[in-house]
């Protein structure tokens, strides 16, 4: 509870002021407050809150903690003078934790010490100091608790580095004696890693983070490898080796921030792709695994920059029963017999290296959803970074503007952003699914105020998902139950708008089958929603919950800060440099208020997060502290006239205890003249300060009734996350019903704006877009106040293959592009920009386009080139979608001509799936005219009177011979004399092109 915490805190301050003026400590009646409270402290479960986040902790439960005789012997390794104990428990606990980077609490600190300091003190922009000890000095650097998202930010997202967190426990009596009179232990509690973020401030809310963890078969090759050809490895420099392409791997990944959890089997030649479309932030690989297999997989993962952690762990009980302990539910026998044992391995490994990372912790996960390969489209690396999918190819940023992620989102919640995200990365293959989707997305879009009344209700839900799983591992505070609640009440009204709507009209004397299936999709998302349990868990949160005492409680919290930020500003000034304090005057200004002597301090305001009425202990404990109250008010009003001192009041002070407090001469003169049964603490001309017996025994008393109140708050807000815990599954199958409708909003307003309609899926191989437009490209155009020219495309059965020429920049990539995000866009269940569409059912889509190298691998463009193709030709199927863009350039046009053949034979013949095929080569158009089921068509130039042109996007039938490189060349700026010397070069080579193309061609129709 807060007031633990802040009761915690202002004992610290204490300690920190006692141990830099020892003499300020008057009085036994202060001493044994203090000695009480801290006894009350290690009594309860401590607490500490940084950044309004909770974790709770028994100092027992921690598993790695060491026995006296262990740490004894710790100790004892050093020779000669020894560190101070903070010191000493900061050093042991490096070295426990080699890897990682130590942040040790300490008082209102975090602190790093030894070459930690040094290292990245200047990277977090801190000052390092050197602490004078026994064994010499020690570098060291800190910053305020407060402040720990900000750090961890820099360390663990930008640096990438493991950081363990070791907190403070109050020792008891005899803890205290054998650590040397120290009040506090140091232990870690938690290891953060890229992956392992819960709760922290600066994690994407509108992206998943995911860990992932790999764990092949043990096997030397998978049973049924596929007979396909593949890239001799002597050529392919850098890829794997032939006999581990097919080699099986099991995934396991999930977000510790949300619960969700899947496992998925897949091919070592397919991994990067699948790792491409997961995102994970960090990646879980067995320490055991042999090295050339291991090679393998870091070759597939390196050029997308993944963080690789290895973790050897024995797993001992490697079955899906032994992940019960972390997961919400059990998994039924039935459905375990669906994973394979490379996706238990995976997933027992995952588990083993979540464990260690949260020390011992609580969690709940999600039962594991099985990702099947046939259920979703797959989209592969190359494709996701060409197609610009989920990110832009120059920005590398995640649903950046140009994006197709950027471009659809008009999600207004986050969890809604990242279950489209998850959509638009793994279509679906599913014709119920999707059609249902389409249903829903139909009925938002032609029920306008139907709509945004549900938008309305979505703005007003906070992201349940994460929050249900704070609340699952013990970090839920006061301030995430106020959401919950407010998410529970606008999913109230979600159900009941979505019940009007069923609702038949009275007007309405007949309902159409297309608004029955509008209907039914509605009806079937508010079947799922689960209301009974969590109402009642809002009526006990609003009858438990203080809101006025909650943002009292902040507003302390943010007067203890700036206490903090003084103490530094002190510290600076009698020990920084002129640089430090200047900068540190400078945030005085706007953070630091003056902060008046102990003794002119104003009486303590206490914050109740809970209200009075929540349990009838705490209504009477409540009463008992108001009947103290009164009894302070008479007391003092009785002093006042006894003393003739009208400005006497009775406080608590840190230093002193429980004084009366004078202020002004006349009553300080007035109060001096009667002073039975008083002893003076401390007296000015001005003020005076003194102890009453009988306010000493009614201050311990409020004291008392204050702790007793605190300690029920505790149970009551026990209760409460407990409660939140027990409603857990219809919780989080609540917001997965909110997710679907906010995506479904959005698909509805953007088919409003752009003018999308619905596209009609089966399962042909048919692909019959009318008016078709590319979703980003027409967007970015109209923003610059151009128009967007639309084109129709009818690949299928009787042309499946359409060979595309034309001039450059007359939009063939374009064209190519706009019919594969269009069948992504339909298979994730959105409208599609265009007039009419049919699409069969896609189930991979291939891009080669763009031109690439990678020097570090020494793979030379026209390298890089051939292995995208040779994915293609050896893994498309008669059901995939594939785009190629100008094959063969990287060579001679001889190569590249027969290359560009070669590929067009293979896809025609060996593969037959659905292609558009962009080229220079007007010889293909020539060397495939007895392709029966190719088409060839073209873009154009039109020639306009004194030289000018514009292009021609629109396609037609045909082969354009001409691309019109010189009129681009001058366009982008190329001087006209080169210009004129291109003219002449291309006029000459034209007069001797040789015909030995047109030649060859029967003989390789024929091949």
């Amino acid at each position: 509870m807060s007031n633990v915490a802040l009761s915690t805190t202002r004992h610290r301050l204490y300690l920190r002021w006692l141990s830099r003026c020892p003499s300020r400590h008057a009085g036994s009646l202060a001493s044994n407050r203090h000695r009480t409270s801290l006894q009350l402290l290690h009594q309860c479960q401590i607490q500490r809150r940084a950044a309004k986040t909770w974790a709770t902790f028994k100092l027992h439960e921690l598993p790695q903690q060491k026995s006296d005789a262990e740490r004894e012997a710790l100790e004892d390794e050093d020779v000669g003078p020894a560190y101070p104990t903070v010191v000493l428990q900061a050093r042991n606990n490096m070295r426990k934790y080699e890897n990682c980077v130590l942040l040790t609490r300490v008082g209102s600190f975090f602190e790093l010490y030894f070459d930690q300091a040094d290292k990245y003190g200047p990277l977090l922009n801190l000052k390092v100091a050197q602490k004078k000890t026994a064994a010499g000095p020690v570098s060291m650097a800190g910053f305020p608790f407060y402040q720990l998202d900000r750090f961890l930010k820099i360390l663990v997202q930008d640096l990438n580095e493991y950081v363990a967190i070791s907190e403070e426990f109050a020792n008891s009596a005899s803890g205290t004696v054998k650590s040397g009179g120290l009040m506090f232990d140091r232990k870690v509690t938690r290891t953060i890693t890229p992956g392992t973020l819960i709760d922290e401030k600066f994690m994407d809310p509108y992206e998943n983070n995911f860990l992932l963890a790999l764990h092949p078969i043990d096997t030397d090759q998978a049973p049924n490898a596929p007979s396909n050809e593949t890239i001799p490895a002597e050529l392919a420099k850098g890829s794997i080796a032939p006999a581990l392409v097919s080699k099986r791997i099991g995934l396991a990944w999930l977000d510790l921030s949300t619960g969700d959890f899947f496992t998925q089997t897949t091919t070592l030649g397919t991994l990067a792709s699948a790792a491409a479309r997961i995102g994970a932030r960090e990646i879980v690989l067995s320490g055991g695994l042999n090295d050339s297999l291991r090679q393998s997989i870091l070759d597939m993962l390196e050029q997308q920059r993944h963080l690789i952690t290895y973790h050897t762990t024995q797993l001992a009980e490697n079955s899906i029963s032994s992940w019960a302990p972390m997961l919400e539910a059990e998994v039924p026998t039935q459905v375990q017999t669906t994973f394979s044992s490379e996706e238990i391995a995976a997933g027992s490994l995952l588990l083993a290296y979540v464990r260690g990372r949260l020390q011992g912790s609580g969690i709940k996960l999600q039962p594991p959803v099985r990702r099947q390969h046939k259920e979703t489209m797959s989209i592969d690396k190359n494709s996701m970074r060409a197609l610009e999918v989920l990110g832009t190819s120059k920005e590398g940023l995640g649903g950046g503007k140009g994006s197709l992620l950027h471009t659809v989102r008009r999600t207004v919640t986050k969890s809604g952003t990242r279950l489209l995200r998850d959509w638009i990365a793994s279509p679906s293959m599913s014709l119920p699914v999707i059609n249902a989707r389409l249903d829903l997305v139909t009925q938002l879009r032609h029920d306008r105020g139907f709509r945004e009344d549900i938008t309305n209700l979505l703005r007003r839900t906070y992201d349940s998902q994460r929050l249900v799983q704070k609340f699952s591992m013990g970090r839920g505070d006061a301030d995430d139950l106020i959401s919950l609640l407010r998410t529970i009440e606008a999913t109230n009204g979600i159900a009941s708008t979505l019940q009007t709507r069923l609702l038949p009209s009275s007007n309405q004397k007949s309902v159409d089958e297309k608004d029955q299936k509008a209907r039914s999709s509605l009806q079937a998302l508010s079947s799922r929603l689960s209301l009974d349990g969590p109402n009642a868990l809002a009526a006990l949160i609003n009858a438990s919950i203080d809101e006025d005492g909650l943002m009292e409680s902040h507003r302390v919290e943010e007067t203890e800060n700036a206490d903090i930020v003084s103490m530094a500003q002190d510290v600076l000034q009698n020990e920084g440099s002129a640089e430090d304090q200047a900068a540190m005057s400078r945030i005085s200004k706007t953070k630091v208020k003056p902060k008046a002597p102990p003794e002119q301090e104003p009486e303590e305001q206490d914050t109740w997060i809970i209200r009075r009425s929540a349990s009838p202990v705490l209504e009477a404990l409540h009463e008992a502290l108001d009947g103290l109250r009164q009894d302070k008010a008479s007391l003092t009003s009785r002093l006042r006239d006894e003393l003739d001192a009208h400005s006497l009041s009775l406080r608590w002070t840190p230093g002193m205890g429980y004084i009366c407090h004078v202020k002004g001469a006349k009553d300080v003169a007035a109060s001096m003249k009667t002073s039975a049964a008083t002893r003076d603490v401390r007296t000015t001309k001005s003020t005076r300060a003194f102890h009453q017996s009988e306010w000493s025994s009614l201050g311990g008393r409020i004291d008392q009734a204050k702790q007793r109140i605190r300690a029920e708050e505790q149970r009551v807000f026990q209760k409460l996350r407990g409660q939140v815990v027990m409603n857990l599954v219809k919780l989080r199958r609540n917001a997965a019903v909110l997710d679907e409708l906010d995506i479904g909003c959005s698909f509805a307003i953007l088919a409003e704006e752009q003018g999308l309609i619905r596209p009609v899926l089966n399962l042909g191989v048919d692909h019959k877009i009318v008016g078709g437009r590319h979703p980003t490209v027409k967007q970015g155009l109209e923003e610059q106040g151009r128009a967007f020219v639309s084109n129709d495309c009818f690949i299928g059965e009787k042309e499946r293959i359409w060979l595309i020429t034309g001039p450059n920049m007359a939009g063939k990539s374009t064209f190519l592009r706009q019919n594969a995000l269009i069948s992504i866009l339909a298979q994730v269940g959105c409208f599609v920009p265009a007039e009419h569409a049919e699409i069969g059912l896609v189930d991979q889509i291939f891009t080669r386009v763009g031109s690439a190298d990678n020097l570090f691998r020494d793979q030379s463009t026209f390298m890089v080139e051939m292995m995208e193709t040779a994915a293609i030709l050896n893994q498309a199927t008669p059901q995939s979608f594939v785009i190629m863009d100008e094959i063969g350039r990287g060579t001679t046009p001889e190569d590249g001509i027969a290359v560009g053949f070669a590929c067009l034979h293979h896809l025609y013949h060996k593969n037959r799936c659905r292609t558009l095929f962009a080229t220079h080569f007007h010889a293909l158009a020539d060397m495939t005219n007895h392709f029966k089921h190719l088409a060839c068509y073209c873009t154009d130039v039109a020639e306009e009177d004194g030289g000018s042109f514009s292009f021609v996007h629109r396609l037609r039938k045909g082969v354009n011979r001409s691309s019109h490189a010189l009129k681009v060349a001058r366009l982008a700026g190329i001087p006209e004399a080169a210009i004129e010397t291109a003219r002449a070069v291309l006029k000459r080579l034209d007069g001797s092109s040789p015909k030995h193309t047109e030649q060859a061609q029967p003989q390789f129709a024929r091949a």
